[in-house]
Formats: structure tokens, sequence, C-alpha cells
């Protein structure tokens, strides 16, 4: 007997509101860009797999505070695919934790700028992984893409040198495959259904390290900085979901790039990080890339499905 035949069908009938849903993508990449500032204070001060556990551990609040008003728990656990999630959490932690890693080594801005250019693996990825067909118009903006990638990194300066480099285009990398996991689970399965395994299991995964990394916080407001970055991510995917069903991924996607904005300001404020101009246009060539390789899967009516998180996001 099938998962599906255990109870009636439930159906549900998506409305459009495009100006609600702009509003909670903004509020997504806010409260995705405060995680971020936590998780680089926090990472300053303890282990990445320690900041990593009370990100997911803490998450779990409002994801399951989530699934309880809206599917439930008997439809929202539901699934035919257990490893499916299995592998995409494993490669989302993954992503995560150099992520994370990445905004300890380098300035906030230049770590995010550099997570931008997961969409264009993804899209180099998608054809041995997903049996899709890029054109030359798409080959051509994941060019034009990388050359912003390398502006960035500075090939014949000190960042191609910079662990935060390599660190920061691995999670990249890693990110592209979380995204292939989630468009192949997201055939059959609910979003909440896939952020909450992942929540879950990333959970269990990291507190696996807990007896030989934990550092225990050495104030309240620490305590409260590690437990800020699980409820501020959690709440965060919610936005980005209800973002998505509210208003075509074409017309809410881009708003996910005002995060650089808000790492550049952060930075600023914080660390005293002023963006230098080849970062500032590095970055440009890659969202450029990206919104034009969107535009083209617009076209072709073939959306991208969109990563459960932005930058240091759930990936």
């Amino acid at each position: 007997m099938s998962a599906s035949s255990l109870s009636p069908a439930r159906t549900h009938t998506r409305v459009d509101n495009t100006p609600l849903g702009i509003t909670m993508m903004l509020g997504s990449v806010f409260l995705f860009s405060m995680m971020n500032v936590l998780i680089k204070i926090g990472t300053e001060r303890y282990p990445v797999p320690e900041v990593t556990f009370f990100r997911n551990a803490f998450a779990l609040f409002p994801v399951a505070l989530a699934i309880t008003l809206q599917r439930g728990w008997g439809t929202g656990l539901r699934t035919d695919r257990p490893w499916g999630h299995v592998w995409r959490s494993i490669i989302g932690l993954s992503s995560m934790s150099l992520t994370f890693w990445s905004f300890h080594l380098m300035p906030l801005a230049d770590a995010v700028a550099l997570n931008f250019s997961a969409p264009l693996f993804l899209t180099a990825l998608s054809v041995p992984f997903l049996g899709e067909k890029v054109g030359l118009h798409r080959w051509s903006a994941v060019l034009v893409g990388f050359i912003g990638v390398l502006i960035i990194v500075r090939p014949s300066g000190e960042m191609l040198l910079h662990l935060g480099a390599f660190v920061g285009l691995g999670a990249a990398f890693t990110q592209s495959f979380a995204m292939i996991a989630i468009r192949q689970l997201s055939a059959t399965e609910p979003p909440n259904t896939i952020v909450f395994y992942f929540t879950l299991i990333t959970t269990i995964l990291t507190a696996f390290a807990m007896p030989f990394v934990w550092v225990t916080p050495a104030s309240l407001p620490d305590f409260a900085i590690l437990v800020g970055t699980g409820l501020l991510g959690g709440g965060a995917q919610l936005f980005m979901t209800r973002a998505y069903s509210l208003a075509p991924a074409a017309v809410i996607a881009p708003f996910n790039y005002a995060s650089l904005l808000w790492a550049v300001i952060f930075g600023w404020l914080l660390w005293n990080d002023v963006p230098s101009s080849h970062m500032a246009l590095g970055a440009s060539v890659v969202a450029a890339s990206g919104l034009y390789i969107l535009h083209r899967e617009t076209r072709k009516r073939r959306p991208l499905t969109p990563p459960s998180a932005g930058p240091g996001g759930d990936d």
C-alpha cells in the first residue's frame, strides 16, 4: 500500500499575491542576513560544528510550528524517499558548514558574493545529473559568471592564496549539489517536509560531534547568539517558502541578491569591512549572469527550483 493511500487526497488552490510575496522574500533575506551576522560572531568564539548544531537544532522550533499549523504531522512527515532526505541532508550539511567557515575566514560580503556562484555550478551540473539541455545562451552566462568569480578572488592577488576563497567556492559547489537533491525530492515531497527532515537529520549528525568540539557558552548573550542563529534561520526559511508560494519564481528570486547589500552594510558597521572595487565589480557580474540564467529558464518554462535558503541558509 502506498503512503499516499493512507489518507484522502488533500487539494490546495494556490492564490497569487505578488506584492505580499515580494514582501515575504525581502523579510526572508533580512532574517537570513541577520542570521549570517550571528553566525560570523559565533564562529569567532565557538567551533563551526557547534554553531552549525545550534543553527539546525533551534530551527526545528519554527519549522515544527509551521507543519503543525499547515499540513499537520501525519501529512507533513509522510515520505516515500527517506534515503533521498538523508543524502540531501549530508550534502546540505557539508555546504552549510563550509559556508559558515567562509564567514569566519573572510569579510561577510566577500563570502556572500562567492556563495552566489552556486547557481552557475548548478547550471553546469544539471546536464549530467538532471539530464537537462543547456543551450549556448546559458553556457555563455555561466562563463561570464565565472569570470565574475575570478574578479572577486583575484587570481594574481592575495585572495587566490586565501583559504577563505577556496572554502567559499567549495560551499557554493556543494550547495549546487544540494539544489540538485532538492529539485529531485521536490518532484514528490512538499517543501516543509524537505525542510523538516533536513533540519532534523542535520541536528542529529552535528550532535554526534558535540562531545569532541563542545565549548560551553561563556555568557547568556553568547548563548542567545547561538540560539538566535536557529530561530532566525528557521523563520527565514518559512518566509522564503511562503514567498515562492505567493508569486512566480522569476519575480521572487532576484530579490535574494539584496542579501549582498545587507552583507556589505553589516560588514561595514560591525567589522569596518569596506568592500573593494573588484569585489563589487565581480559580485555585479555574478549577479547579472545569475539573473540572465533565471530569465532563460523562465522563457523556456523550466523554472529553477528555488534553493531552500539563501546564502548561509538551509542548503
